[in-house]
């Protein structure tokens, strides 16, 4: 009895904030144009006397951006199916539920050691949906083809950073990571299906574990200057 209470409360809650998330969106380029649109006060979680979520947007703005949102999720949002996070964030399908992952070439030349030069750094961050498989061989190709085919090919073979090196250049813990305000201006790539996606509005983390960003694709491009590259399989 107190478990079909749970699952029923549960249930009711999803679809509220699924509601709220979708009158957020739907006054998003109208009524709150030029604004940043958070589902939370910014002094949910204050460091330093500033929030992740109110530095962020300060960036995004300084940077031309003002159709964003900042949503919380429940802390269990990572235990749940897709669906479910789709649900909390409003997303329009789950293959708008984005992630970005720091990759290392570990087979770069010993003088390749930060991110001074996109074409051939020892880091990227790639943009790829949740639903998506990420494809490294087809990054170590675009690569290769980035730089001409001056570089050796076997000079590039991109996997996982260790996710103490990837908190220490972003600044952002595992499920937290975002292209936004990192520690280190590193290079993006994003995968070319969330170009192809519609609506053109997904989402990825927001710097903090249970802060997630929404942002148009357009306007993601437009500020971080991403490689766009087809680096997925589904």
């Amino acid at each position: 009895m107190v478990m079909d209470l749970l699952g029923e409360l549960e249930e009711r809650q999803k679809r509220i904030l699924q509601r709220i998330a979708e009158l957020e969106r739907s006054l998003l380029p109208h009524q709150f144009s030029g604004l940043a649109i958070s589902s939370h006060p910014v002094s949910d979680n204050v460091c330093d006397g500033e929030s992740t979520e109110s530095r962020l947007s300060v960036i995004l703005k300084a940077g031309g951006l003002r159709e964003f949102l900042f949503r919380r999720v429940p802390s269990d949002y990572y235990d749940k199916p897709l669906e479910y996070r789709r649900d909390c964030l409003g997303a329009s399908s789950i293959d708008h539920l984005c992630k970005s992952i720091v990759m290392v070439n570990t087979q770069a030349h010993a003088s390749v050691t930060d991110c001074s030069d996109r074409n051939n750094s020892k880091y990227y961050v790639v943009v790829i949906q949740y639903t998506a498989r990420l494809n490294a061989e087809n990054v170590k190709n675009f690569l290769y083809s980035l730089n001409n085919g001056n570089i050796p090919k076997k000079r590039f073979n991109m996997r996982l950073a260790p996710e103490e090196e990837s908190a220490k250049l972003t600044g952002y813990e595992h499920n937290g990571v975002t292209c936004i305000g990192m520690n280190t201006d590193i290079p993006v790539i994003l995968d070319e299906a969330i170009t192809k996606l519609d609506p053109d509005f997904f989402w990825l983390g927001g710097g903090e574990v249970d802060l997630k960003l929404g942002i148009h694709t357009s306007e993601f491009i437009n500020f971080t200057k991403p490689f766009v590259v087809n680096c997925s399989s589904n």
